[in-house]
């Protein structure tokens, strides 16, 4: 039996109760969205997680990735597995029905690549890349584009990346050096520059790779704004969609990293490559960040896939591992039986459940912000998606650090061992909370971008929404008691570090930045239980109704409260650190270090 089984019912309980699919399959184009249909999507996904991809987890970080003769070599296992993937369409499952996809919603295919980022990490990100890729071509590539690539893309036949980073420009991407000028057929562009940590910049998976590469025209403005994207192909294309000579991309080394050693981060090399205009000259950012925005909530959810594979594990152990006396038995017992394991695994188990709902729910609202027939509905959607992102980012990913960290914890001491497999969830997870935009990066985005810059407006009504669950959670009486006074307490928190916020960012330019972190795990928290105590009201009717499986939902209910008790007071720390402002952050002098 795998080591990973896929949370199937715990998933569809998400879809169903707490993300709506009910309102999202009414949607045009989403009708064939039953919950029968997705149930069967889940079960089929779960199977293949569990049985073909979980046990290339240990096969890729033992091999890790190499440079040989210009190309880049990744262990054949990924390869056979990869194939198989394609050939039985996982890789279309949310794509457009334009160029081949199955058009499900982004919600239903979300909940499928938690699953592949369990089983494994490293090999999941090509899908997820080129996912991101292929909508971001299909948003902003002309029809001639589309039909260069898209259809191979949405299949998986070819694969897609993400190419932002220099030497000189990691985050500053007003940095970025790399030049395009016009090819002599006037058509398409010569780009010319190195990129650094270039995820699946390279492979031989596929026959094809498609970078989206920023760069510059020479004569565009400087900073960011004169940033272009272009589509360059590792082979060129022919007008048939045939493909070609090498392109001059080259993959200079791969990195050694921490995690995820069966995924190549590659140096990559542009020669006077070939490439093709995506968007508006001058543009390019904006077109990435429709890659990028996805890629968030990807990396988001890969705080909760890493997670529920490591709780998995450590769950194992503790049921398995014989270790201590305890009143009321004869001998020694498992390790699950003392309170301060308990401790542990609930902590785990709680945390994913919420980060698991919260980016679920998140990419409900994406899902009606796309597809929504009333405009108005799809632009309150999107505001609410624009604040979620960030927190689904950083929350989730800075909470898994956590929680992997806790699952080697549960193991003790064999927990260090490399053998036991808990180390390797730790170093993997540990990428998440710096690429597609640090932790800082989402805080400042949700501060200075998501609240500040419309004073508001979106949060508040974030919290009307919160704060709506109160008369559900009251009419439960004392089964919910609990649950709604911290969670009371908790919204309490974000509107009075808010209200500091608008009061103070004003001050001087250093406040949002050094309160943002803060805030950020202030609101992460708060929507975390939120979302757990929707879940609870939702167990406490069931179970009031004779529930089929009542055991699924009083575990529900006690999920719930221990997160309550146990994680919701943190916002009130979380506030206190808010409201301290950044003047300890920033008094002292650089020499004072």
């Amino acid at each position: 039996m795998s080591d990973y089984q896929a949370p199937t019912k715990d998933m569809l309980f998400v879809i169903r109760e707490l993300a709506s699919l009910d309102q999202i399959n009414t949607m045009p184009g989403f009708e064939e969205a039953t919950v029968d249909l997705v149930e069967a999507i889940l079960e089929e996904a779960g199977q293949l997680a569990g049985e073909v991809i979980a046990p290339l987890n240990r096969i890729g970080d033992a091999k890790g990735t190499r440079v040989e003769d210009g190309r880049v070599i990744v262990a054949e296992e990924f390869i056979s597995v990869y194939r198989q993937f394609v050939s039985d369409g996982w890789t279309s499952i949310s794509q457009s029905t334009k160029h081949g996809g199955q058009g499900l919603p982004y919600l239903v295919g979300l909940a499928v690549e938690e699953m592949m980022q369990s089983a494994c990490l490293a090999w999941s990100i090509c899908t997820l890349l080129t996912q991101g890729a292929a909508r971001a071509i299909e948003h902003h590539g002309d029809a001639e584009l589309h039909a260069l690539v898209l259809e191979k893309m949405v299949s998986g036949e070819w694969t897609g990346t993400m190419n932002l980073t220099e030497p000189q420009a990691g985050t500053d991407l007003a940095a970025v050096r790399s030049q395009a000028v016009p090819d002599g057929d006037g058509k398409g562009y010569r780009i010319t520059g190195q990129k650094i940590f270039i995820t699946w910049g390279d492979h031989d998976m596929t026959d094809n790779v498609i970078h989206l590469v920023l760069a510059r025209l020479v004569g565009a403005p400087d900073g960011v704004k004169g940033l272009s994207l272009f589509v360059v192909p590792k082979f060129r294309i022919g007008a048939d969609g045939s493909i070609g000579e090498r392109n001059h991309v080259t993959p200079i080394s791969v990195e050694h990293k921490l995690g995820i050693h069966g995924s190549p981060t590659c140096v990559l090399a542009f020669d006077d490559a070939y490439g093709y205009l995506l968007g508006e000259m001058n543009k390019g950012l904006a077109c990435m960040f429709t890659m990028m925005n996805h890629a968030r909530l990807s990396v988001g959810l890969e705080g909760v896939a890493i997670s529920e594979r490591a709780y998995q594990l450590a769950l194992a152990y503790a049921k398995e591992r014989v270790q201590g006396n305890k009143v009321g038995y004869d001998a020694a017992v498992t390790i699950i039986k003392h309170p301060d394991v308990r401790r542990m695994l609930m902590h785990m188990k709680s945390h994913i459940e919420a980060m698991r709902a919260l980016t679920y729910v998140a990419a409900a609202h994406l899902d009606r912000a796309h597809h929504h027939p009333d405009a108005a509905v799809r632009t309150s959607e999107q505001a609410r998606l624009d604040l979620l992102t960030p927190i689904v980012k950083g929350w989730c990913t800075e909470t898994g650090q956590e929680l992997t960290s806790i699952g080697l914890q549960v193991h003790g001491g064999m927990g260090y061992i490399e053998e036991t497999g808990a180390a390797q969830y730790m170093r993997d997870a540990r990428i998440t909370t710096i690429y597609e935009g640090t932790t800082g990066i989402q805080a400042a985005d949700l501060v200075g971008r998501k609240i500040l810059r419309d004073r508001g407006v979106a949060l508040q009504s974030l919290i009307v929404d919160i704060k709506a669950i109160d008369a559900e959670l009251e009419r439960h009486g004392d089964q919910l008691a609990t649950i709604r006074t911290a969670l009371g307490e908790s919204v309490d928190d974000l509107v009075g570090a808010s209200e500091w916020l608008f009061a103070h960012a004003g001050a001087n330019d250093d406040v949002a930045g050094a309160i943002s972190f803060n805030f950020l795990m202030l609101a992460g928290t708060l929507m975390g239980g939120w979302q757990l105590a929707r879940a609870a009201v939702v167990a406490a009717e069931c179970l009031a109704e004779g529930a089929d499986d009542p055991s699924f939902y009083e575990t529900k209910l006690v999920t719930a409260r221990f997160f309550a008790e146990q994680a919701l007071p943190l916002t009130g720390a979380y506030r206190k650190a808010v409201e301290s402002g950044g003047d300890a952050t920033m008094t002292l002098s650089e020499e004072q270090f």
